[in-house]
């Protein structure tokens, strides 16, 4: 049977202090920089682009020093073509003699590739927070799981064809092994991570454990601070802390995905969210919402446990349809001192739990089944975040030929799945062959993004801009990257590069 789900308690786990590692992981070679210098060979400092260098995601740098050498995110390339190609680049060439890896946050666009690490026999340490450490761990686990699944599918087809198999990019073993390489580290406490570096990690307001990087550097007979923004939220994010900002670098290599626009101000989102519950429970209605597992779905609880509070709406069933969600809201359960002013507030006037008493998890798939036969209202989350896959698929083939149904959309959807065509008003769909009429109200909310809009970008990086720092914009694609580099020189006379995917700059 289902059980009521309360935002209970996490399990404590630390991490571990592990030797260097000098073994050679994949994720290099032709066209992805040359990375062959070992410390000491070469008085320059050097930066080199492995991921997010014209594209999104697969957020990758090495940064190499006379006395170190630092890899900073091991992300996973998602979408495109060759993404596939990317992931799977050689190891013929890689990051020999590697002192450290630290780790910004845990999306699977920055942490993708870290078992790779453990199956090229890297034994040294990992940093990050702890909350990045859990999130990491429950991320990388998901992808090797659909690895196994979507291979499983791939290789029937090829053992009919009389093709050999197909191999994982990696499985559940090698993730256990690089998770036992986390060291974690707290918030704004420098702390030593290589040779002549010390690191400073701090709030990036992205998501929970997300930092921002501060690398204080010996090199040479001088001194040179680099700053990694990670990836940094919007500063009105709900539940989030604002991100922390620096007001000295040497060097500045900074996230632009939304370097070209502005996201639509936060509480009006909430507000149309707020009014499309309560007109759907005033008519008894199943309300079905594809939320991402981390982040968005926790998001969500806490909009209903205000609504709740505040007697919005009569409270009514939620059902957290997702064992990554669960787990995913578990892990935000433990780290309630990360949150911003307003929920602490909140918290103080009496537990959320009490609010979300009618919040019930069904991590079994026979639980899931058991909610096509439940009458409204009723609100059901269930993954995936842009109806791909998952449990989400199972509710629409149920209940989008239903008129009474009501579909919130609360992230982005990519061109082609299924989610867009919803948003588009498609009036049929295919969900697993059958052919489905959309009867059901679809409705887009687009101002939940965790990623900051452009203004918040340009403030983030005002105080920085006296210090005249050399600055590499990332994690964005052209249109993003293109905008904001034109906004900083127009407004602080710098000259923003723009790294190609392999790219090896000399830091002097």
């Amino acid at each position: 049977m289902a059980k009521n789900y309360a935002w209970p308690s996490t399990v404590a786990a630390g991490g571990t202090t592990l030797p260097r590692g000098s073994q050679a992981p994949p994720g290099a070679g032709p066209g992805h920089g040359e990375l062959r210098m070992r410390p000491g060979q070469d008085k320059l400092m050097k930066l080199t682009f492995h991921g997010a260098a014209g594209q999104v995601t697969g957020s990758a740098y090495l940064l190499e020093t006379d006395q170190a050498r630092v890899l900073i995110d091991y992300g996973m390339f998602q979408g495109g073509r060759d993404a596939d190609e990317l992931n799977r680049a050689p190891s013929d060439n890689g990051f020999e003699g590697l002192d450290a890896v630290l780790v910004t946050h845990g999306h699977l666009d920055h942490t993708g590739r870290l078992p790779l690490l453990a199956k090229a026999g890297y034994s040294g340490p990992i940093f990050g927070t702890e909350a990045t450490r859990e999130i990491t761990g429950l991320i990388l686990k998901d992808s090797a799981k659909v690895q196994a699944q979507d291979l499983e599918r791939v290789n029937r087809k090829r053992l009919r064809a009389e093709e050999p198999p197909l191999a994982p990019l990696y499985e559940t073993h090698d993730v256990e092994s690089i998770m036992s390489r986390f060291r974690t580290v707290a918030y704004d406490e420098p702390v030593p991570v290589a040779p002549g570096m010390r690191a400073r990690f701090v709030e990036a307001g992205h998501l929970l454990g997300s930092a921002s990087i501060e690398l204080r550097i010996e090199h040479g007979k001088g001194r040179r601070t680099l700053v990694f923004s990670g990836d940094l939220g919007p500063k009105d994010a709900l539940l989030m802390k604002e991100p922390a900002g620096f007001n000295q670098a040497d060097v500045v290599v900074m996230e632009s995905t939304y370097g070209n626009r502005n996201h639509r101000p936060v509480q009006e989102t909430c507000h149309e969210f707020f009014e499309l519950v309560k007109h759907a429970v005033e008519r008894k209605g199943k309300i079905l919402v594809p939320a991402f597992a981390v982040g968005r779905a926790q998001l969500l609880l806490y909009l209903l446990a205000m609504m709740f509070r505040q007697q919005m709406v009569p409270k009514f069933p939620v059902f957290i349809d997702s064992p990554m969600a669960i787990e995913a809201t578990r892990i935000y359960s433990g780290h309630l001192e990360l949150f911003d002013a307003e929920f602490q507030a909140m918290r103080q006037e009496h537990p959320l739990a009490e609010d979300l008493n009618t919040v019930t998890a069904t991590p079994t798939a026979a639980e899931s089944m058991k909610l096509n036969d439940l009458a409204g209202p009723c609100l059901i989350i269930a993954g995936s975040g842009m109806c791909t896959a998952g449990r989400i698929l199972h509710h629409f083939k149920q209940n989008l030929w239903r008129e009474g149904t009501v579909v919130i959309i609360v992230g982005f959807q990519s061109e082609g799945s299924l989610g867009r065509m919803l948003v588009e008003g498609a009036k049929q769909v295919s969900i697993f062959g059958d052919k489905i009429a959309v009867r059901a109200r679809v409705h887009s909310l687009g101002g939940f993004s965790a990623h900051a809009g452009q203004d918040d970008l340009m403030n983030w990086f005002a105080p920085l801009a006296a210090s005249k720092p050399r600055v590499f914009l990332t994690h964005g694609e052209a249109k993003g990257r293109e905008t904001l580099a034109r906004l900083i020189q127009e407004r602080h006379g710098l000259t923003p590069e723009q790294p190609a995917l392999g790219d090896a700059v000399e830091l002097g």
